[in-house]
């Protein structure tokens, strides 16, 4: 049976693949953009009979450069599409997770805007992320 942080660390890692961006598989106190900080929203047990599975969703938030900046929307988009820096691409590069889970998809962009760190604002997107494991 995977640990949270065991999936948590996968979904990080698969992450890394992306040239340029730092990751996170906990929340961090200063994070420094361009950072994708991967975060538990909630479990679904029993998913399968004999507690054989468990579905859990994760936040993956992607924090890039200061919202009023053009750099910053851009970079976003890159982040946002399916090209070399596709946070889809790249999650979904290994569904396992190292062996951690059964299957991984990034289910959904939820929200664009603006965030406040530190006494700035940057421009931020959350992922919602699925992972079937046991």
């Amino acid at each position: 049976m995977a640990s949270i942080s065991d999936i948590r660390a996968g979904i990080a890692t698969n992450l890394a693949t992306i040239t340029g961006l730092r990751t996170s598989a906990e929340i961090p106190d200063n994070p420094n953009p361009p950072v994708a900080i991967v975060s538990l929203d909630s479990v679904n047990y029993d998913k399968a009979y004999a507690k054989g599975l468990v579905e859990y969703n994760f936040t993956v938030t992607v924090i890039v450069g200061r919202s009023a900046e053009r750099i910053a929307q851009r970079t976003l988009d890159t982040y946002i599409s399916t090209g070399a820096n596709s946070i889809k691409n790249a999650i979904e590069l290994d569904k396992s997770l190292g062996g951690k889970a059964y299957d991984c998809r990034v289910a959904s962009l939820n929200s664009i805007g603006s965030i406040q760190l530190n006494d700035n604002t940057y421009l931020a997107a959350d992922f919602t992320v699925t992972v079937i494991a046991n």
